[in-house]
């Protein structure tokens, strides 16, 4: 099986089309085209279904695909290796819910030790398949999802019920009983509208739910409603003023963080590297 051929079968599935793998390689399309039916007959399956929307992938397209993206990237970080005396190099592919900003500084230090590094973040809410999406590492917060992976405990810590002074004022909260009627917003996900403030489970009809910690963030300071946050997602806020706990004595459950890799045993230098590194620094970049 020729591997150039296989490369070049990769980038035609992850493109979905000849024309765009020819125009994203700058190989000729007849050229491509003619290699991957090469790579067909070489092993006597047929890799594409081509039609009018372009390409689809057979059975036997979607495991050689499965298969090769990992084997194809293992091998470029042991090329990149060879030119880089710390033996860390290559493409990270991470997976990380969208509200974990603060990470970035700690990505940018691993790469100013490593230059050889670049980093390929699939920033998602989504739990990804970590072969099929062909992820390194996964970070994920909460008690579920983890079946099939291992991984380690990167930080432990628990959401801030917030709300501003304005909100306050107009809505007194002197027990968690109170939040059932006044204005709240929650997250979006199963059993997010029920809140556990300190063993008091607190059934709310939110007027709205999102997936947007953000956009959480901002009614609460427009004083609109009362919700909940990551601790390193309200920690400005807070300290400025322009919000409150009002129910501090009532906390909310702890949560972890974790990254799940698919195998110990088979992790890259890279992928080990950058594992313990989160492990060491991610509590203290987070402030949590």
């Amino acid at each position: 099986m020729d591997l150039n051929g296989v490369k070049l079968f990769v980038q035609a599935a992850e493109a979905g089309s000849i024309s765009e793998a020819a125009r994203r390689t700058g190989i000729p399309l007849p050229t491509l085209s003619r290699q991957l039916r090469k790579l067909e007959d070489d092993l006597g399956i047929r890799l594409f279904e081509r039609g009018p929307r372009g390409l689809a992938l057979t059975a036997a397209g979607n495991q050689l695909a499965s298969d090769a993206v990992p084997a194809l990237a293992s091998l470029a970080q042991a090329e990149q290796r060879l030119h880089d005396a710390s033996g860390v190099a290559g493409r990270l592919r991470i997976s990380m819910p969208p509200h974990l900003d603060a990470l970035w500084e700690l990505f940018r230090a691993f790469r100013r030790r490593h230059p050889a590094v670049t980093f390929d973040a699939f920033v998602t809410d989504r739990r990804v398949d970590l072969v099929a999406d062909g992820i390194d590492i996964a970070l994920r917060v909460g008690e579920q999802g983890t079946a099939g992976y291992v991984g380690r405990t990167l930080a432990r810590y628990r959401h801030r019920l917030v709300a501003s002074p304005k909100f306050l004022a107009a809505h007194p909260l002197r027990a968690p009983r109170d939040l059932a009627r006044v204005p709240c917003a929650c997250w979006r996900s199963p059993g997010a509208s029920v809140w556990n403030l300190g063993g008091d489970e607190v059934a709310l009809e939110p007027v709205l739910v999102t997936n947007d910690y953000l956009h959480l963030l901002r009614l609460a300071e427009a004083g609109d409603v009362v919700t909940e946050v990551p601790p390193f997602v309200a920690a400005r806020a807070l300290k400025q003023g322009r919000l409150v706990e009002p129910l501090p004595r009532h906390p909310l459950p702890e949560s972890p963080m974790r990254a799940l890799v698919v195998e110990r045993r088979a992790m890259s230098p890279l992928v080990r590297q950058f594992l313990d590194d989160l492990v060491d620094n991610a509590a203290d970049v987070l402030g949590v």
